[in-house]
């Protein structure tokens, strides 16, 4: 049975520490973003989450925390996790910059679900999103500790990009395997700036900021691809119930192929003369009332 390895995430902390500065830099000026009432949520998640207001709310592997904020405008109280000090940093001073209050915590998502359930915290909702789950290194201990910090009738949601996406090259060549056993793939070349690539800063009405250029991560990360029997299995066997699952032929926010076709909104999906493929999937599983 795989297990967590700490060392491995402790060389992704270092390498998201790297580009996390690089990713901000092409987004200009957030704080003012959000002051404006903007919103880094997409129409799938909004429905996905539904009405938060008065909700507590806990984003495990946050990144810079532009969607923990979008989720605490709604009306949640809400707390992000995640690894990367430079993420964390920026996600504490965005919130205070923006004047939408939460809670940020620099640690290892699986040391922090330990302590939060040790210490009692429950939350009505636990959210994670969009590349967060191919960073986790041991899916069932995970997924016991999601429900551990649920509380009875709360909800865990999950968005993500969908692991028949990651099959394949920028090309659209097939070089990876579906069924991998729990064996992480190393990039020499660490976290990339993948925002520069796909101009998020439209996200932020910012588009054209250039930001840092011919970005070169000095540090190597590593990913695992989980398929979706292995992450509905550790759902399931942590007890908690599937209540939703929907898979999506495109993309949000991320273009992950050569060859596509741009949709409104920030979406992405194969061009109609190719056949296409689930690019992401959500999950909503739910913690019995006791």
């Amino acid at each position: 049975m795989h297990c967590m390895d700490k060392k491995i995430h402790e060389e992704n902390r270092l390498s998201w520490n790297a580009a996390t500065v690089a990713h901000n830099s092409h987004k200009g000026d957030q704080a003012a973003f959000f002051r404006r009432g903007g919103s880094t949520l997409f129409p799938e998640e909004r429905e996905l989450l539904g009405d938060v207001n008065g909700l507590s709310v806990v984003h495990l592997q946050c990144n810079s925390g532009q969607d923990s904020l979008s989720i605490a405008r709604l009306g949640a109280s809400v707390t992000g996790v995640d690894i990367s000090d430079t993420a964390i940093d920026f996600a504490r001073s965005l919130s205070q910059e923006s004047g939408i209050p939460a809670t940020f915590h620099r640690m290892d998502v699986y040391d922090w679900l330990a302590e939060a359930a040790h210490d009692s915290q429950r939350f009505d909702i636990v959210f994670c999103s969009y590349g967060a789950l191919c960073w986790l290194s041991d899916l069932p201990l995970w997924a016991q500790g999601i429900a551990a910090v649920l509380k009875p009738g709360g909800r865990f949601i999950v968005i993500d990009f969908h692991p028949v996406c990651m099959l394949y090259e920028w090309d659209m060549e097939r070089r990876y395997p579906y069924f991998t056993e729990g064996r992480a793939f190393t990039e020499e070349s660490g976290v990339s700036d993948y925002v520069a690539l796909s101009d998020t800063g439209l996200l932020f009405g910012t588009s054209g900021e250039e930001g840092v250029k011919d970005f070169k991560n000095p540090h190597r990360s590593h990913l695992y691809s989980w398929n979706i029997s292995e992450i509905l299995g550790a759902l399931l066997g942590s007890g908690l119930t599937l209540t939703e699952f929907k898979e999506y032929p495109y993309s949000n926010g991320f273009k992950p192929f050569q060859n596509m076709q741009e949709l409104p909104d920030q979406r992405w999906q194969l061009p109609p003369e190719q056949p296409n493929l689930p690019l992401m999937y959500s999950i909503v599983a739910q913690k019995a009332v006791r």
